[in-house]
């Protein structure tokens, strides 16, 4: 199974395996001309197999669930935003935890279990939490893990 091929959303990814993923126009050849016969030479960054992974746990953490319901995706997305504003406390790192293991377990591409889940409660604030989750990708390889900070 291949880990895929998609554009580069997400701008300042902190990923283990794609901490150079950014949305910028690269440079690159390309064979076809425009209408007006300039040649085309940028093109929007793209990334693939692993970084491609690591930008599509982050952008499922980061999409609230159902808010792509309209698009046929009611599913898609995690319940991390639940947890904005709320007091922070260890019952609700728990329910962090819980939100975030529960959208893990709905990518496609990756073991419904992770295989690591920990908090960083040095580089934490009083108003967001630090975790770096890694995950065993269906397809066998190296673990892919990111670390995120979400602000409560």
């Amino acid at each position: 199974m291949s880990l895929g091929i998609d554009l580069a959303v997400v701008p300042n990814l902190v990923a283990h395996d794609a901490a150079s993923v950014d949305l910028v126009r690269t440079s690159r050849a390309v064979a076809r001309k425009r209408a007006d016969d300039a040649p085309v030479v940028f093109d929007l960054a793209a990334i693939r197999e692993r970084d491609n992974l690591a930008q599509a746990l982050i952008l499922r953490l980061l999409t609230p669930r159902g808010s792509l319901a309209a698009l046929g995706h009611a599913s898609y997305g995690s319940r991390i935003h639940e947890i904005i504003g709320r007091r922070k406390t260890g019952a609700l790192r728990n329910l962090c935890r819980a939100f975030v293991l529960e959208a893990i377990a709905q990518e496609p591409r990756v073991e419904p279990k992770a295989i690591a889940l920990t908090f960083d409660p040095l580089a934490e604030t009083e108003s967001s939490f630090v975790f770096t989750l890694s995950v065993q990708p269906r397809d066998g390889g190296d673990p892919v893990g990111v670390t995120l900070e979400v602000a409560v």
